[in-house]
């Protein structure tokens, strides 16, 4: 369990039904998937997690850990960074803000235990301590066109534009990707307790999974352990949505994400796609195309049910797999995989002169 027993006790008495502290749905899930497009929803958001950073040479250590530029992380803007090997593939993606001084890592709740064990490996001499903060900090996210009358009509500070944050009464506002305008809310137990009271009046609860799938609407990578060490930070878009800094300094596989910018050798992006299918795609699980024959041509990200039946889910795949447009879920002859828009481009969607496989 990530949060606290009184905040899980809380959700419960709400109506939450919770599955290994993740809460699933209130009571009809089917409902809050289709409310999730377009309505105005709040969801807990327990199946992330936070890692804190704290010292003087918090900042130091993180800019020489991760893809982004920490130097521009703020009490007002959070940026998303990737966590990668010597060989630059991610152990994670963050969203790295701050608050009080304190920087704040979160990720899935998943990989904290591994990802923060790694991280302390690093610290050597470093004035920095790393540590779990997920029993002291609540979250919740809320999303929708009518939030930010919502949020401001409750007396909460807004943030004014994706990216940025802003702390005020003891409650942290992080605003986020869209297409939707969507927000995150970050504060201690008892004070979010009453935000939620408060914003529940006007806003209908979710589960964890709709709110993944905003994730999955809005073409934000994650890594989950069954993709962990599977992707250059590229290769699952985070170079399009702000998640590298290409003139920042060393860290952890840099040169391999450098090389394949600079000298164009990307081979792999990831898409939006919807499948029939009768059980969620695991992440992880391969893709297929006719190009590659009986070879993998790509990996599921994250899959979630949709709102209109069957699955949606991000995939990193092969560039020519995605121009010829013939995509398969598990084997070359299981279900067949629908593209659907993202919210930004991929464009060129086309291999570098003389790449192979």
């Amino acid at each position: 369990m990530r949060s606290s027993h009184n905040w899980q006790d809380f959700l419960q008495r709400t109506g939450a039904v919770l599955t290994d502290g993740e809460v699933s749905h209130f009571g009809d899930p089917q409902s809050e998937r289709r409310h999730v497009v377009g309505g105005d929803v709040i969801a807990d958001l327990s199946h992330l997690s936070l890692i804190c950073a704290t010292g003087e040479d918090a900042g130091s250590f993180l800019q020489g850990q991760v893809s982004n530029d920490i130097r521009l992380v703020t009490a007002t803007h959070s940026e998303l960074a990737a966590y990668c090997s010597p060989q630059g593939r991610m152990f994670a993606v963050f969203r790295v803000f701050m608050r009080d001084g304190v920087y704040f890592l979160q990720l899935p709740a998943s990989l904290t235990e591994p990802t923060l064990k790694r991280l302390k490996m690093f610290v050597l001499r470093a004035k920095v301590t790393l540590a779990d903060a997920d029993t002291e900090w609540v979250r919740v996210g809320v999303s929708g066109p009518n939030t930010p009358a919502i949020l401001a009509e409750a007396g909460l500070a807004l943030p004014g534009h994706n990216d940025n944050c802003v702390t005020d009464g003891g409650l942290t506002v992080l605003q986020i990707s869209e297409p939707a305008p969507r927000f995150e809310i970050i504060g201690l137990s008892e004070a979010m307790e009453r935000v939620w009271t408060q914003l529940r009046a006007r806003l209908a609860p979710v589960g964890a999974a709709a709110w993944s799938w905003l994730d999955i609407a809005a073409g934000i990578p994650v890594v989950l352990p069954g993709t962990v060490e599977q992707f250059v930070p590229q290769m699952a878009n985070l170079d399009l949505v702000g998640g590298i800094n290409f003139k920042k300094g060393c860290y952890p596989g840099q040169e391999i994400v450098a090389r394949m910018h600079y000298l164009g050798r990307l081979k792999q992006r990831m898409i939006r796609a919807r499948v029939e299918t009768g059980k969620r795609p695991e992440p992880g699980a391969p893709v297929y195309a006719p190009d590659f024959v009986d070879q993998s041509a790509g990996t599921v990200v994250d899959a979630q049910p949709g709102p209109d039946g069957g699955f949606e889910l991000l995939a990193v795949v092969q560039l020519s797999s995605i121009r010829n447009g013939e995509l398969h879920l598990d084997s070359p002859s299981g279900p067949k995989l629908q593209r659907l828009e993202m919210p930004y481009s991929i464009e060129p969607v086309s291999e570098p002169a003389g790449a192979g496989r």
